[in-house]
């Protein structure tokens, strides 16, 4: 009990008082219910706080050696509300962190964080939530917890809560990825991208969006906010090219029934754009031809339309870049070869030695080399 009252030693403010304020007085085990009642303590029974709700119920004896977990959570949770609504400043939840991790309570510990830092976020104090939030992620790092759906959804909402501008967020998501990853390498959970990709979409941040849901399972998401994100930022001149380059870049990405249906949502619920196919815009006809030619695997069929919509691929210098990434993905087109010597005196000893083996061993790595951002 000790460290626990120098924590909440603020301004002379002493923790039994907040213990008071709080209506957890009852639950202090080193004085009869008689002696407390003499001191004019009415019982826990009859304390409420109106903010805060009735008391818990009244108890005989404590036992912090049985209870001492989930006593020491209630007593800082409550006194944490206390010292926020007195504008004391940030609690002590930190201090109790390495007291639940002593003990291997990295679950007690990370609630304890989450539930502070939600508090925190309620009540505007963004920097104090960010750094439990960060503790949050950190719990999971070192505690090597399993990737699951709850914890996923309950990073995206300290995640939805934090300042879209401040530095704290982006380095927040960025751990939160990492984590989610398992350490395979990969760019985090599709779930978790979908969201953020949500969360980012609600703020009209569609750019970061749209990378999120590239990194998700969501076409039918991604297509929706591709759909908001063109008529409110975009020319009318452009509705073919939103959603080409995310089919393009869907399909960099090997994931073939994610283009498909970004393409044929977008193109049903777009206001600006006929129903087809075949359609008003010949770069949305290459589309629809290509995603048949990816189901088909011919080569020939490859090839031939890209060079018969060339006018409509020069509209935009990275879809030739795509189009090369797909044909090697799809169509077994060998990579373009890249000299280890640079300049003219690379070329004249590639054109005399052939192609070096290392360079035939790296165009086989599946990984799209082309920025999505």
């Amino acid at each position: 009990m000790y460290p626990l009252i120098s924590l909440f030693m603020v301004d002379g403010f002493a923790f039994s008082g907040i213990l008071c304020l709080t209506g957890w007085a009852g639950f202090l085990p080193d004085r009869p219910r008689e002696d407390r009642a003499e001191r004019t303590v009415r019982p826990v029974g009859s304390v409420s706080c109106p903010q805060l709700g009735p008391a818990p119920p009244p108890r005989t004896s404590v036992s912090l050696v049985v209870d001492g977990a989930s006593f020491l959570s209630r007593v800082c949770r409550a006194a944490c509300q206390a010292l926020v609504r007195l504008q004391f400043g940030k609690p002590a939840f930190p201090s109790f962190r390495p007291w639940y991790v002593a003990q291997s309570k990295h679950a007690e510990a990370r609630e304890l964080m989450r539930s502070g830092a939600l508090l925190f976020f309620s009540h505007g104090q963004q920097n104090s939530a960010a750094d439990l939030s960060m503790l949050v992620l950190e719990s999971l790092e070192k505690a090597e917890v399993e990737v699951v759906e709850e914890l996923l959804e309950s990073l995206a909402k300290l995640f939805s809560l934090m300042d879209p501008n401040s530095p704290e967020r982006v380095a927040f998501v960025s751990r939160a990825l990492k984590w989610s990853s398992g350490g395979s390498g990969k760019l985090g959970h599709p779930r978790l991208h979908q969201l953020l990709a949500l969360t980012l979409w609600k703020e009209q941040n569609y750019c970061e969006s749209r990378y999120h849901f590239l990194h998700s399972s969501d076409g039918e998401g991604c297509a929706n906010m591709l759909v908001e994100y063109s008529t409110a930022r975009g020319f009318r001149s452009e509705v073919d090219m939103f959603v080409a380059q995310a089919v393009l870049q869907f399909l960099c990405l090997k994931n073939k029934s994610s283009a498909s249906v970004v393409f044929t949502t977008y193109t049903r619920k777009h206001p600006s754009i006929e129903s087809g196919p075949p359609f008003a815009q010949p770069l949305l006809n290459f589309i629809w031809f290509l995603l048949l030619a990816v189901d088909g695997g011919k080569l020939t069929v490859f090839t031939v339309l890209c060079e018969q919509y060339q006018p409509s691929l020069r509209r935009d210098p990275m879809y030739n870049e795509y189009l090369d990434r797909i044909g090697q993905l799809f169509f077994g087109v060998p990579p373009k070869q890249t000299s280890s010597y640079g300049g003219l005196l690379g070329n004249l000893l590639t054109s005399l030695m052939g192609p070096s083996e290392h360079e035939g061993e790296d165009s086989q790595d599946d990984g799209s080399p082309i920025e999505l951002d």
